[in-house]
Protein backbone atom coordinates (compact mmCIF):
# COMPACT_ATOMS: atom_id res chain seq x y z
CA UNK A 1 0.00 0.00 0.00
CA UNK A 2 2.99 2.28 -0.52
CA UNK A 3 3.28 3.77 3.35
CA UNK A 4 7.15 4.90 3.32
CA UNK A 5 8.58 3.71 6.68
CA UNK A 6 9.79 6.25 9.25
CA UNK A 7 11.99 6.63 12.58
CA UNK A 8 8.63 8.61 13.63
CA UNK A 9 6.56 6.98 15.44
CA UNK A 10 3.12 5.84 13.36
CA UNK A 11 -0.27 7.13 14.16
CA UNK A 12 -3.00 4.85 12.71
CA UNK A 13 -6.37 7.04 12.71
CA UNK A 14 -9.62 5.32 11.56
CA UNK A 15 -12.52 7.27 10.20
CA UNK A 16 -12.16 10.41 8.97
CA UNK A 17 -15.44 12.83 10.31
CA UNK A 18 -15.17 15.07 13.09
CA UNK A 19 -13.01 13.70 15.12
CA UNK A 20 -10.77 11.76 13.00
CA UNK A 21 -10.13 15.48 11.40
CA UNK A 22 -9.68 17.70 14.50
CA UNK A 23 -7.01 15.08 15.69
CA UNK A 24 -5.37 15.12 12.37
CA UNK A 25 -5.33 18.61 11.37
CA UNK A 26 -3.72 19.49 14.61
CA UNK A 27 -1.29 16.90 14.76
CA UNK A 28 -0.02 17.30 10.67
CA UNK A 29 3.26 18.95 11.65
CA UNK A 30 4.42 17.35 14.75
CA UNK A 31 6.73 14.71 14.67
CA UNK A 32 4.57 11.60 13.87
CA UNK A 33 3.93 8.99 10.68
CA UNK A 34 -0.01 9.80 10.55
CA UNK A 35 -1.82 7.36 8.42
CA UNK A 36 -5.67 8.38 8.06
CA UNK A 37 -8.31 5.44 6.93
CA UNK A 38 -11.54 6.14 5.54
CA UNK A 39 -13.75 4.33 3.22
CA UNK A 40 -14.48 7.59 1.70
CA UNK A 41 -12.23 9.71 0.60
CA UNK A 42 -14.01 13.09 1.64
CA UNK A 43 -15.27 14.73 5.48
CA UNK A 44 -19.05 15.09 5.48
CA UNK A 45 -21.02 17.74 7.42
CA UNK A 46 -23.53 15.80 8.66
CA UNK A 47 -25.46 18.09 10.28
CA UNK A 48 -26.63 19.62 6.95
CA UNK A 49 -27.24 16.28 5.46
CA UNK A 50 -30.70 16.55 5.56
CA UNK A 51 -30.37 20.06 3.63
CA UNK A 52 -28.78 17.65 0.78
CA UNK A 53 -31.89 14.94 1.34
CA UNK A 54 -34.58 17.82 0.43
CA UNK A 55 -32.62 19.41 -2.56
CA UNK A 56 -31.39 22.52 -0.74
CA UNK A 57 -27.54 21.69 -1.27
CA UNK A 58 -25.70 19.51 -3.57
CA UNK A 59 -23.18 17.10 -1.80
CA UNK A 60 -20.22 19.04 -2.74
CA UNK A 61 -21.20 21.83 -0.34
CA UNK A 62 -21.33 19.84 2.30
CA UNK A 63 -17.83 17.17 1.42
CA UNK A 64 -14.50 17.83 0.96
CA UNK A 65 -11.71 15.75 0.12
CA UNK A 66 -9.59 14.26 3.22
CA UNK A 67 -6.29 14.64 1.27
CA UNK A 68 -6.58 18.34 0.92
CA UNK A 69 -7.17 18.38 4.91
CA UNK A 70 -3.55 16.86 5.27
CA UNK A 71 -1.73 17.70 2.50
CA UNK A 72 0.21 20.29 4.85
CA UNK A 73 2.02 17.33 6.69
CA UNK A 74 4.86 15.88 5.46
CA UNK A 75 4.63 12.70 6.91
CA UNK A 76 1.17 12.69 6.73
CA UNK A 77 -1.25 10.01 4.31
CA UNK A 78 -4.21 9.26 3.42
CA UNK A 79 -5.57 5.61 2.16
CA UNK A 80 -9.15 4.98 1.05
CA UNK A 81 -9.70 1.91 2.62
CA UNK A 82 -12.47 -0.67 4.68
CA UNK A 83 -10.98 -1.48 8.32
CA UNK A 84 -11.77 -4.87 9.06
CA UNK A 85 -10.47 -6.03 12.02
CA UNK A 86 -7.79 -4.48 14.64
CA UNK A 87 -5.04 -7.03 16.14
CA UNK A 88 -3.63 -5.23 19.26
CA UNK A 89 -1.06 -8.51 19.78
CA UNK A 90 0.73 -7.25 16.66
CA UNK A 91 -0.39 -3.84 16.68
CA UNK A 92 -1.84 -3.62 13.17
CA UNK A 93 -5.29 -3.11 11.63
CA UNK A 94 -6.42 -5.46 8.88
CA UNK A 95 -8.24 -3.49 6.11
CA UNK A 96 -9.23 -3.91 2.71
CA UNK A 97 -5.83 -3.21 1.01
CA UNK A 98 -3.89 -4.96 3.78
CA UNK A 99 -2.28 -4.53 7.09
CA UNK A 100 -0.89 -1.55 8.96
CA UNK A 101 0.95 -1.55 11.61
CA UNK A 102 0.90 0.94 13.96
CA UNK A 103 2.46 2.79 17.23
CA UNK A 104 -0.86 4.68 18.50
CA UNK A 105 -4.08 3.99 16.96
CA UNK A 106 -6.95 6.15 17.34
CA UNK A 107 -10.38 5.04 16.42
CA UNK A 108 -12.99 7.44 15.59
CA UNK A 109 -15.57 5.13 13.30
CA UNK A 110 -18.26 7.35 14.33
CA UNK A 111 -21.43 6.42 14.42
CA UNK A 112 -24.79 4.12 11.92
CA UNK A 113 -28.03 4.17 12.44
CA UNK A 114 -29.87 2.75 15.27
CA UNK A 115 -33.02 -0.16 14.51
CA UNK A 116 -32.93 -1.18 18.17
CA UNK A 117 -32.90 -5.14 16.75
CA UNK A 118 -35.99 -4.30 14.33
CA UNK A 119 -34.71 -6.24 11.19
CA UNK A 120 -37.78 -4.99 9.24
CA UNK A 121 -37.49 -2.04 9.35
CA UNK A 122 -33.59 -1.54 9.22
CA UNK A 123 -34.50 -3.46 5.71
CA UNK A 124 -37.31 -1.06 4.50
CA UNK A 125 -36.92 2.46 5.83
CA UNK A 126 -34.63 5.04 4.50
CA UNK A 127 -31.70 6.36 6.76
CA UNK A 128 -29.69 9.53 6.34
CA UNK A 129 -26.04 9.26 8.16
CA UNK A 130 -24.11 9.81 5.41
CA UNK A 131 -23.97 11.06 1.79
CA UNK A 132 -24.90 8.47 -0.51
CA UNK A 133 -27.84 7.88 1.93
CA UNK A 134 -29.04 11.44 1.93
CA UNK A 135 -28.92 11.44 -2.18
CA UNK A 136 -31.06 8.05 -2.15
CA UNK A 137 -33.86 9.86 -0.24
CA UNK A 138 -33.81 12.77 -2.48
CA UNK A 139 -33.90 10.43 -5.41
CA UNK A 140 -36.92 8.55 -3.46
CA UNK A 141 -38.80 11.68 -2.66
CA UNK A 142 -38.16 13.34 -6.24
CA UNK A 143 -39.04 9.89 -8.01
CA UNK A 144 -42.34 9.50 -5.89
CA UNK A 145 -43.30 13.38 -6.77
CA UNK A 146 -43.00 12.48 -10.44
CA UNK A 147 -44.76 8.93 -10.16
CA UNK A 148 -46.96 10.81 -8.22
CA UNK A 149 -47.97 13.31 -10.87
CA UNK A 150 -48.94 10.66 -13.64
CA UNK A 151 -50.12 8.19 -11.81
CA UNK A 152 -54.27 7.57 -12.00
CA UNK A 153 -55.04 5.41 -8.75
CA UNK A 154 -55.64 7.74 -5.95
CA UNK A 155 -54.71 5.50 -3.14
CA UNK A 156 -51.07 4.95 -5.00
CA UNK A 157 -51.12 9.07 -4.93
CA UNK A 158 -52.15 9.40 -1.77
CA UNK A 159 -48.97 6.85 -0.83
CA UNK A 160 -47.01 8.62 -2.93
CA UNK A 161 -47.46 11.82 -1.37
CA UNK A 162 -47.36 10.83 2.56
CA UNK A 163 -44.00 10.91 3.87
CA UNK A 164 -43.41 9.81 7.55
CA UNK A 165 -40.75 10.43 9.64
CA UNK A 166 -39.58 8.42 12.92
CA UNK A 167 -37.53 10.08 15.50
CA UNK A 168 -38.66 14.11 16.31
CA UNK A 169 -34.99 14.63 17.65
CA UNK A 170 -33.10 17.20 15.61
CA UNK A 171 -32.51 15.44 12.42
CA UNK A 172 -36.58 14.14 12.54
CA UNK A 173 -37.50 17.94 13.50
CA UNK A 174 -34.92 19.24 10.61
CA UNK A 175 -36.40 16.51 7.92
CA UNK A 176 -40.01 17.18 8.56
CA UNK A 177 -39.76 20.81 8.43
CA UNK A 178 -37.48 20.98 5.05
CA UNK A 179 -40.32 18.93 3.33
CA UNK A 180 -43.17 20.89 4.64
CA UNK A 181 -41.22 24.15 3.41
CA UNK A 182 -40.93 22.33 0.05
CA UNK A 183 -44.46 21.58 -0.41
CA UNK A 184 -45.48 24.72 0.85
CA UNK A 185 -42.95 27.24 -1.79
CA UNK A 186 -41.41 25.03 -3.92
CA UNK A 187 -43.33 21.91 -5.41
CA UNK A 188 -46.41 23.71 -6.28
CA UNK A 189 -44.71 25.68 -8.96
CA UNK A 190 -42.75 22.64 -9.91
CA UNK A 191 -46.16 20.73 -10.30
CA UNK A 192 -48.35 23.42 -11.07
CA UNK A 193 -50.81 20.27 -11.96
CA UNK A 194 -51.11 18.53 -8.85
CA UNK A 195 -52.83 19.69 -5.91
CA UNK A 196 -50.17 19.69 -2.42
CA UNK A 197 -52.64 19.84 0.03
CA UNK A 198 -52.76 16.20 -0.16
CA UNK A 199 -49.70 15.52 0.72
CA UNK A 200 -48.86 14.90 4.51
CA UNK A 201 -45.91 14.93 6.61
CA UNK A 202 -46.30 12.41 9.71
CA UNK A 203 -43.39 13.23 12.53
CA UNK A 204 -43.57 10.21 15.08
CA UNK A 205 -41.54 10.21 18.41
CA UNK A 206 -41.63 7.56 21.07
CA UNK A 207 -41.55 10.32 24.16
CA UNK A 208 -44.13 12.85 24.87
CA UNK A 209 -42.18 15.83 23.44
CA UNK A 210 -40.22 16.86 20.49
CA UNK A 211 -36.76 17.41 20.60
CA UNK A 212 -36.17 15.30 23.84
CA UNK A 213 -32.37 16.66 24.83
CA UNK A 214 -33.52 20.05 24.30
CA UNK A 215 -35.26 22.41 26.60
CA UNK A 216 -38.86 22.29 27.16
CA UNK A 217 -38.88 25.73 26.03
CA UNK A 218 -37.47 24.58 22.36
CA UNK A 219 -39.69 21.84 22.02
CA UNK A 220 -43.11 24.01 22.47
CA UNK A 221 -41.52 26.33 19.95
CA UNK A 222 -40.26 23.45 17.70
CA UNK A 223 -44.12 21.88 17.92
CA UNK A 224 -45.80 25.13 17.55
CA UNK A 225 -43.61 25.91 14.44
CA UNK A 226 -44.04 22.27 12.98
CA UNK A 227 -47.99 22.91 13.10
CA UNK A 228 -47.93 25.99 11.75
CA UNK A 229 -45.84 24.49 8.86
CA UNK A 230 -48.58 21.81 8.44
CA UNK A 231 -46.47 18.57 10.09
CA UNK A 232 -48.82 15.98 11.46
CA UNK A 233 -46.87 15.10 15.15
CA UNK A 234 -47.55 11.94 17.04
CA UNK A 235 -45.98 11.79 20.31
CA UNK A 236 -46.19 8.65 22.40
CA UNK A 237 -46.19 6.57 19.46
CA UNK A 238 -43.25 3.76 18.72
CA UNK A 239 -43.09 2.78 15.26
CA UNK A 240 -43.15 -1.59 15.01
CA UNK A 241 -43.17 -2.28 11.40
CA UNK A 242 -42.74 -1.03 8.05
CA UNK A 243 -44.01 -3.35 5.15
CA UNK A 244 -45.70 -3.22 2.07
CA UNK A 245 -46.13 0.78 2.34
CA UNK A 246 -47.86 0.59 5.78
CA UNK A 247 -45.82 1.65 8.87
CA UNK A 248 -47.67 0.00 12.24
CA UNK A 249 -47.58 1.50 15.59
CA UNK A 250 -48.02 0.30 18.91
CA UNK A 251 -50.78 2.77 19.90
CA UNK A 252 -53.03 1.50 16.78
CA UNK A 253 -51.89 4.50 14.59
CA UNK A 254 -51.21 3.07 10.92
CA UNK A 255 -50.30 5.38 8.02
CA UNK A 256 -49.48 4.41 4.39
CA UNK A 257 -46.84 5.68 3.00
CA UNK A 258 -44.15 5.07 -0.39
CA UNK A 259 -41.41 7.33 2.06
CA UNK A 260 -40.44 6.05 5.56
CA UNK A 261 -37.19 7.81 7.30
CA UNK A 262 -35.97 6.21 10.03
CA UNK A 263 -34.70 9.16 12.35
CA UNK A 264 -34.56 7.09 15.72
CA UNK A 265 -31.73 7.01 16.88
CA UNK A 266 -27.91 6.44 16.57
CA UNK A 267 -24.83 3.73 17.84
CA UNK A 268 -21.54 3.08 17.72
CA UNK A 269 -19.61 1.73 14.58
CA UNK A 270 -16.90 -0.24 16.35
CA UNK A 271 -14.20 -2.33 14.60
CA UNK A 272 -13.47 -6.23 15.43
CA UNK A 273 -10.66 -7.53 17.48
CA UNK A 274 -10.50 -5.75 20.83
CA UNK A 275 -11.36 -7.33 24.04
CA UNK A 276 -14.82 -7.61 25.51
CA UNK A 277 -14.86 -5.36 28.21
CA UNK A 278 -13.26 -2.66 26.51
CA UNK A 279 -16.76 -2.43 24.49
CA UNK A 280 -20.27 -1.55 25.74
CA UNK A 281 -22.37 -3.57 24.00
CA UNK A 282 -25.63 -1.88 24.44
CA UNK A 283 -24.19 1.46 23.06
CA UNK A 284 -21.68 0.06 20.53
CA UNK A 285 -19.38 2.30 22.01
CA UNK A 286 -15.38 1.42 23.48
CA UNK A 287 -15.33 2.38 27.33
CA UNK A 288 -12.81 4.94 27.38
CA UNK A 289 -10.92 6.61 30.60
CA UNK A 290 -10.62 10.46 30.88
CA UNK A 291 -7.38 10.50 28.48
CA UNK A 292 -9.41 8.35 26.00
CA UNK A 293 -7.74 5.50 26.41
CA UNK A 294 -9.85 2.30 25.26
CA UNK A 295 -9.78 0.03 28.77
CA UNK A 296 -7.36 -2.23 28.57
CA UNK A 297 -4.85 -1.00 26.29
CA UNK A 298 -2.18 1.72 26.55
CA UNK A 299 -1.99 2.75 22.78
CA UNK A 300 -5.24 2.35 21.59
CA UNK A 301 -7.54 5.39 21.68
CA UNK A 302 -11.04 6.28 20.95
CA UNK A 303 -13.06 9.58 19.87
CA UNK A 304 -16.20 10.96 19.40
CA UNK A 305 -19.24 9.11 18.89
CA UNK A 306 -17.19 5.86 19.22
CA UNK A 307 -16.20 7.00 22.50
CA UNK A 308 -18.26 6.19 25.70
CA UNK A 309 -16.33 8.21 28.95
CA UNK A 310 -18.36 8.44 31.81
CA UNK A 311 -18.59 10.79 34.21
CA UNK A 312 -20.43 12.59 36.80
CA UNK A 313 -21.97 15.04 34.70
CA UNK A 314 -22.49 12.64 31.60
CA UNK A 315 -23.07 8.63 33.23
CA UNK A 316 -23.81 7.60 29.75
CA UNK A 317 -21.12 9.06 27.95
CA UNK A 318 -20.84 12.90 26.08
CA UNK A 319 -23.77 13.21 23.48
CA UNK A 320 -23.27 11.85 20.08
CA UNK A 321 -22.58 14.87 18.15
CA UNK A 322 -20.47 17.01 16.41
CA UNK A 323 -19.02 19.18 19.20
CA UNK A 324 -17.70 16.16 21.57
CA UNK A 325 -16.20 14.81 18.76
CA UNK A 326 -14.37 17.82 17.64
CA UNK A 327 -13.10 18.77 20.74
CA UNK A 328 -12.21 15.25 21.72
CA UNK A 329 -10.13 14.97 18.71
CA UNK A 330 -8.01 18.19 19.49
CA UNK A 331 -7.77 17.43 23.06
CA UNK A 332 -6.14 13.78 22.26
CA UNK A 333 -3.74 15.74 19.73
CA UNK A 334 -2.81 18.26 23.22
CA UNK A 335 -2.06 14.78 24.82
CA UNK A 336 0.23 13.25 21.88
CA UNK A 337 1.79 16.32 21.95
CA UNK A 338 2.65 16.09 25.32
CA UNK A 339 3.31 12.33 25.39
CA UNK A 340 6.03 12.39 22.96
CA UNK A 341 7.89 15.04 25.58
CA UNK A 342 7.61 12.35 28.46
CA UNK A 343 4.71 15.09 29.86
CA UNK A 344 1.17 13.39 31.57
CA UNK A 345 -1.41 13.43 29.91
CA UNK A 346 -4.76 15.80 31.18
CA UNK A 347 -8.11 14.70 31.65
CA UNK A 348 -10.71 15.82 28.66
CA UNK A 349 -13.44 18.19 29.88
CA UNK A 350 -16.33 19.03 27.43
CA UNK A 351 -17.82 22.66 26.89
CA UNK A 352 -21.23 22.43 26.41
CA UNK A 353 -21.66 25.04 23.32
CA UNK A 354 -25.20 24.35 23.05
CA UNK A 355 -27.52 22.74 21.14
CA UNK A 356 -29.52 23.93 17.82
CA UNK A 357 -32.26 22.81 15.49
CA UNK A 358 -33.89 24.39 12.28
CA UNK A 359 -37.44 24.05 11.80
CA UNK A 360 -37.54 25.96 8.53
CA UNK A 361 -37.54 29.52 6.86
CA UNK A 362 -37.07 32.15 9.76
CA UNK A 363 -37.50 29.22 12.06
CA UNK A 364 -35.22 27.73 14.36
CA UNK A 365 -34.61 26.75 18.49
CA UNK A 366 -31.31 27.53 19.95
CA UNK A 367 -30.48 26.20 24.00
CA UNK A 368 -27.19 27.98 25.32
CA UNK A 369 -25.99 27.17 28.63
CA UNK A 370 -29.53 29.06 30.38
CA UNK A 371 -30.16 31.23 27.75
CA UNK A 372 -33.34 29.80 25.31
CA UNK A 373 -34.25 31.55 21.98
CA UNK A 374 -36.13 30.77 18.94
CA UNK A 375 -37.62 32.49 15.56
CA UNK A 376 -35.72 34.33 13.37
CA UNK A 377 -32.42 35.34 15.30
CA UNK A 378 -32.17 31.69 16.70
CA UNK A 379 -32.29 30.45 12.54
CA UNK A 380 -29.47 33.28 11.71
CA UNK A 381 -27.23 32.13 14.96
CA UNK A 382 -28.15 28.82 13.28
CA UNK A 383 -27.23 29.49 9.77
CA UNK A 384 -24.20 30.90 10.79
CA UNK A 385 -22.84 28.52 13.15
CA UNK A 386 -22.92 26.01 10.12
CA UNK A 387 -21.45 28.06 7.77
CA UNK A 388 -18.52 28.58 10.19
CA UNK A 389 -17.70 25.08 10.53
CA UNK A 390 -18.54 23.94 7.65
CA UNK A 391 -14.79 22.68 6.00
CA UNK A 392 -13.53 24.75 3.01
CA UNK A 393 -13.70 28.22 2.38
CA UNK A 394 -15.36 27.16 -1.41
CA UNK A 395 -18.19 24.87 1.05
CA UNK A 396 -19.17 28.25 3.04
CA UNK A 397 -19.45 30.83 -0.24
CA UNK A 398 -21.32 27.33 -2.53
CA UNK A 399 -23.69 26.96 1.00
CA UNK A 400 -24.02 30.49 1.54
CA UNK A 401 -25.04 31.29 -1.54
CA UNK A 402 -27.52 28.49 -2.18
CA UNK A 403 -29.08 30.16 1.43
CA UNK A 404 -29.55 33.07 0.07
CA UNK A 405 -30.72 32.41 -3.31
CA UNK A 406 -33.60 30.01 -1.40
CA UNK A 407 -34.36 32.55 0.90
CA UNK A 408 -34.86 35.15 -1.88
CA UNK A 409 -36.37 33.07 -4.70
CA UNK A 410 -38.40 30.48 -2.50
CA UNK A 411 -36.80 27.84 -4.39
CA UNK A 412 -34.25 25.16 -4.07
CA UNK A 413 -31.96 24.86 -6.71
CA UNK A 414 -30.47 21.04 -6.39
CA UNK A 415 -33.83 19.07 -7.50
CA UNK A 416 -32.00 16.65 -9.88
CA UNK A 417 -32.77 12.56 -10.09
CA UNK A 418 -28.49 12.52 -10.66
CA UNK A 419 -28.62 8.80 -9.24
CA UNK A 420 -32.19 7.19 -9.69
CA UNK A 421 -33.24 5.27 -6.53
CA UNK A 422 -35.73 2.73 -7.76
CA UNK A 423 -35.66 0.52 -10.30
CA UNK A 424 -31.97 0.23 -8.97
CA UNK A 425 -33.22 -2.75 -6.65
CA UNK A 426 -34.63 -0.34 -4.14
CA UNK A 427 -30.03 -1.11 -2.48
CA UNK A 428 -30.28 0.96 1.02
CA UNK A 429 -26.36 1.74 1.64
CA UNK A 430 -26.86 0.54 5.81
CA UNK A 431 -23.29 1.44 6.63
Amino acid sequence: MNIPSSNLPRLVIIGGGFAGVALAKKLVKEDFQIVLLDRNNYHTFQPLLYQVSISGLEPDSIAYPLRKIIKKGKNTYFRMAEVNNIDPNNQKVTTSIGDIYYDYLVIATGAKTNFFGNEVIENNAMRMKNLPQALNLRSLILENLEEAVRTEDEQKRKELLTFVIAGAGPTGVELSGGIAELRNHVLPRDFPDMDFSAMEIHLIEGSDRVLPPMSENASKKSTKFLEKLGVNIHLNTLVKDYSQHTVSTNTGLTLQTATFIWAAGVTGAPVDGLQADSFVAKTNRYQVNEINQVAGYNNIFAIGDIALMANETYPKGHPMVAQPAIQQGKHLAKNLKRHLKGKDMLPFEYFDKGTMATIGRNKAVVDLGKLRFAGFFAWFVWMFIHLWFLVGFRNRLVTFFNWSYNYINFDKAARLIVRPFKGSNDVIEKV
